[in-house]
């Protein structure tokens, strides 16, 4: 198949809404990032089509959440078989507007359905419980119930994985859903709306509404009728989300930004931690929330580390998705070019130096080249802001005290990832670091089966793993009374 190609079906031009493909007269164009060039159009909603769509969600409410837990289980286990039987062409239209490279988006992509999987399972094992009565004439059940609809706003970087992490458990748990993807890739995300509806699920469980993200956000953050917002993206639309959210009382859970520090102390497996390290700092070209936004190198080693690191970065491949040899696409607009711009010069005007790259790339307007920079200092905003971009800047550290607390100086606390052959230092670090995830010589740490999330300002729950269904679901308590024969009152 061409890398471009994909069947038909799958590029929607059209909303989700009530189990109909529908639009409205005002369009939202689509760029690939890596040529500019316009790709296709989605329907420019707003509150009108936010709000059919809850209607929609709330209408098939009960009859979803009635099925047996089996009957949802395997609904969702074909849905994901359908996104693995359509790998290919999902990736082919991912990476044409997303612009990550095809071996990134066909793992995405794989990576997506085994959320789709992963919750089929856990829809079987939501147990109540039965609690030993109070009095002799009471039993008490605790049941496990479905939210209700859910509101999910997905970001550009992850289109396709992003969605099935949400819409994954609140189906599981019985809930319904109003999905609003990024307007950057938005292709994606219906894709995944069209093989939902194959694979069988009713009309209105599952409604997707691309537009104007301030008026739809407002919808269905106003909505008494949405009783869950989930949302991935910047800290600074989460807090506001947050706030609009707070008069109806919704459960919430966010996934915000991240500052990650990647420390390598000097009894490190050198070779190991640099692969690791490029595969956490330039996985889609640095565009990921988990992705090592800081690196700490023991003194000791750091020179050493230095040259490996630059010498794998130097090697990487900036191409666009359709060169079958990229490792490094394109950033996703200017904005993200001029922040990496930004960085490198307020980080060289503070006494950086650039060890690799530092420039834009020849491939085109939003490609740079992945960029080193050492004799990097806390003083830099590379060191305490989120780059989002292929930009990799090296500190050196003396002692296992200061690191923590260099780690910690944030206000962030989403990921972290940790080098060392000496396992009692592996816990003793990992337990100090105020962030939600820790990676011990990996610098890999996203699976469906474990749970995702951050502390401080990087946001609220988790998702993935046993508990990821959690915030999906409400408790019940009810306590039965039931008359005895008075003889037995005796």
């Amino acid at each position: 198949m061409d890398a471009r190609a994909f069947p038909s079906q799958l590029k929607r031009e059209a909303c989700l809404i009530g189990g109909q493909w529908v639009t409205n007269g005002a369009w939202i164009n689509v760029d690939d990032p890596a040529t500019g060039l316009i790709i296709g159009k989605v329907p420019l909603m707003g509150e009108p089509e936010a709000l059919a769509a809850i209607d929609a969600a709330q209408s098939a409410l009960p009859h979803w959440s009635a099925l047996a837990a089996h009957e949802r289980a395997s609904l969702l286990r074909k849905f994901a078989q359908l996104m693995l039987d359509q790998a290919d062409a999902l990736a082919n239209l991912l990476s044409e507007e997303q612009g990550k490279p095809h071996s990134e988006a066909i793992g995405e992509i794989h990576y997506a359905a085994s959320y789709l999987d992963w919750f089929s399972e856990e829809a079987k094992r939501l147990y109540g419980e039965i609690v030993p009565g109070h009095h002799r004439d009471k039993r008490i059940f605790v049941l496990r119930q479905p939210i209700g609809v859910i509101a999910a706003i997905t970001p550009w970087n992850f289109p396709a994985a992003m969605v099935t992490r949400k819409i994954g458990p609140a189906l599981a748990a019985g809930c319904t859903v109003v999905l609003k993807p990024a307007e950057q890739t938005p292709f994606s995300a219906l894709a995944i709306g069209a093989l939902a509806q194959e694979a069988g699920l009713p009309a209105g469980v599952l409604n997707i509404v691309t537009g104007d993200p301030l008026n739809i956000g407002s919808a269905l953050t106003d909505s008494p009728a949405v009783r869950k917002l989930s949302f991935t993206g910047s800290t600074t639309t989460g807090a506001k989300l947050m706030a609009q959210c707070a008069p109806t009382i919704k459960k919430l859970g966010l996934e915000l930004g991240g500052n990650a520090p990647f420390i390598v102390f000097d009894d490190a497996d050198i070779p190991a931690a640099v692969e690791g390290a490029i595969a956490s700092k330039f996985r889609n070209a640095g565009q990921t929330c988990v992705c090592t936004n800081r690196f700490f190198i023991q003194r000791g080693i750091y020179d050493r580390f230095a040259a490996h690191f630059i010498e794998a970065t130097k090697e990487l491949v900036v191409a666009p998705a359709s060169d079958p040899s990229s490792q490094i696409g394109p950033l996703i607009d200017q904005r993200a070019i001029a922040k990496v711009k930004t960085h490198i010069a307020d980080a060289v005007s503070k006494g950086a130096q650039v060890a690799a790259g530092g420039t834009s790339h020849p491939q085109g307007n939003n490609f740079f080249f992945p960029t080193v920079l050492t004799h990097a200092t806390t003083e830099m905003k590379v060191m305490h802001e989120e780059t989002f971009g292929p930009l990799a800047a090296l500190a050196a550290f003396d002692a296992e005290k200061d690191i923590i607390e260099a780690a910690n100086a944030s206000p962030f606390g989403l990921a972290a990832y940790i080098y060392t052959r000496d396992i009692s230092r592996a816990w003793r670090v990992s337990e100090a670091l105020e962030t939600g995830m820790v990676g011990i010589n990996t610098g890999l740490i996203s699976t469906a089966v474990a749970p995702f999330g951050g502390v401080k300002a990087s946001g609220l729950g988790r998702e993935g793993g046993r508990l990821g269904i959690e915030d999906y679901l409400e408790t019940k308590y009810v306590c039965l009374q039931f008359d005895e024969p008075a003889s037995s009152l005796l």
